[in-house]
């Protein structure tokens, strides 16, 4: 038995790890935000414990400086709380900023509902009159006047910056809601629109982009809305 056991000790496989990057991520384990290291290794096969032959490189892989478990890169996809937290209060601020531009700002009713609901996301500072002057000022470099009243079966007033900033803002953030997550969000922007009246068509075609980009089906954001407007403010 010691002669299979020194010949069980001959040969092995070591990996030699190397720190090619760090930063904060949410760990798995932890089940919180974490410093991490990023780690590459190479294998070499040897005998008598002496390197002698590179047999490639392993990972990489990401270690918590906490727990020292190791993960997968994938796992620095998901954002840190922090980060979650401002993409969240960004996508209400979005969603706020295209309802009303498609509704326009006349209404004193939608502009109060909407700088309280951004106010909600966290920007606790947020006034009516900034809202409406941040519309304006992004209908004026789209080269577009801001919707007034508009009426139902007129062309969408809403620019295009604002449509490629709701898919910006909320396509990066769908993947880490859960499903009742996004629909709040599209029922925020919902109630928004709904607060002087029923939606014009400018309006449901923003609410449309807004759940598309949050990966809603077309007949599920149709229920919400619809439902939304069922019920009493």
């Amino acid at each position: 038995m010691s002669g299979r056991g020194r010949t069980h000790r001959l040969w092995g496989v070591r990996t030699t790890w190397t720190t090619v990057g760090d930063g904060e991520f949410f760990c798995p384990g932890c089940g919180g935000d974490r410093n991490y290291a990023r780690r590459a290794g190479r294998q070499r096969l040897t005998v008598l414990g002496i390197p002698v032959a590179g047999r490639g490189a392993v990972g990489p892989v990401v270690q918590c400086a906490s727990c020292s478990e190791e993960f997968g890169v994938e796992a620095l996809d998901r954002p840190t709380t922090v980060r979650f937290s401002a993409m969240l209060r960004d996508a209400v601020h979005t969603v706020a900023l295209a309802v009303l531009a498609a509704g326009g700002t006349s209404s004193r009713t939608v502009t109060a509902a909407a700088a309280a609901t951004v106010r909600s996301a966290g920007f606790e500072d947020c006034t009516e009159d900034q809202l409406t002057h941040l519309v304006e000022a992004l209908s004026a470099d789209s080269g577009r006047y801001l919707a007034q009243e508009t009426e139902a079966g007129t062309d969408c007033p809403y620019s295009a910056t604002l449509a490629i900033e709701l898919h910006e803002a909320l396509e990066p953030l769908a993947p880490h809601l859960a499903p009742a997550g996004r629909e709040s969000l599209l029922l925020q922007g919902a109630r928004i629109a709904l607060a002087d009246g029923p939606y014009n068509a400018a309006e449901r075609d923003v609410l449309g982009t807004v759940g598309a980009a949050l990966q809603l089906g077309g007949e599920d954001a149709a229920r919400l809305l619809a439902a939304a407007a069922r019920t009493p403010s």
